[in-house]
């Protein structure tokens, strides 16, 4: 039986890029995402790769939702091997302009229903004695930058709950990791890109070379392929010792 994994966010961006890695090695996929045609991309992925595929659109802002995405995957495929909980939002404001309702909705996409997500697929897992729990976290589950106060609390407390979730799972052979990119070059970062240029009156190449790859010693965006890899890495059987730890593809950046 072909292994099923359940990812967040995936009908676009980073998680698109892990579902296709994750398709080529024959997973079962379960999608998700907002896009009004994400269940056409999952199909098309599905077809590609002949795997099974389902989608779903659940609000992952809402406890209750979290939990039926994970029992809707579970009845679909009849498991659930492996979570990649890599949805997130972001939003940029100095620290007294931040709007509260911005600050509470990343938190509770970024950081919370990691939490959901995890605590629903645990039963399973430890029932088949198999688990491995992906969280996509960021170098900023690290490091700061100015006026990202939510999303450097969120994955910051990201990187916390993976290490928890390792001492936990340490008995039943559930493993748990946090992979930890700089900037990757998807529709929320060109997108990021754009607003930026407007806010300091740059063209999106001064963006790019002045403020988001200022940081980093090694000036490219990540590859997409890069993270899938590593995740793809961290589902494998032999994976069972990785566990607890956060791996920073961030092109340097948390070297110095």
């Amino acid at each position: 039986m072909n292994k099923t994994v359940l990812i967040t966010g995936s009908t676009s961006g980073i998680g698109l890029g892990i579902a296709h890695q994750f398709a080529k090695e024959g997973y079962n996929i379960m999608f998700h995402g907002l896009e009004d045609n994400g269940l056409d991309i999952a199909k098309k992925v599905g077809d590609k790769y002949q795997v099974k595929v389902a989608f779903s659109n659940a609000n992952l802002l809402q406890s209750a939702a979290v939990e039926n995405l994970v029992h809707e995957t579970i009845r679909s495929f009849g498991a659930l091997h492996v979570l990649v909980n890599n949805a997130g939002i972001q939003f940029v404001a100095p620290i007294e302009e931040f709007p509260n309702s911005k600050y509470e909705a990343i938190i509770a996409l970024n950081m919370n229903a990691v939490f959901y997500a995890s605590k629903a697929v645990w039963k399973q897992m430890k029932e088949q004695q198999f688990g491995r729990i992906i969280n996509v976290s960021s170098v900023h589950g690290l490091r700061a930058s100015e006026f990202k106060s939510a999303y450097v609390t969120a994955k910051h407390g990201v990187i916390g709950l993976t290490k928890v979730l390792a001492l936990e799972g340490a008995p039943f052979n559930i493993t748990c990791n946090a992979i930890c990119p700089g900037y990757v070059k998807t529709p929320l970062v060109e997108g990021q890109i754009k607003d930026q240029a407007l806010a300091h009156h740059m063209t999106a190449d001064e963006v790019v070379e002045k403020v988001m790859l200022k940081k980093q010693a090694v000036k490219q965006f990540v590859p997409l392929e890069a993270i899938a890899n590593m995740a793809l890495l961290l589902a494998k059987d032999s994976s069972t010792t990785i566990t607890g730890t956060s791996f920073v593809l961030d092109g340097g950046w948390s070297a110095q």
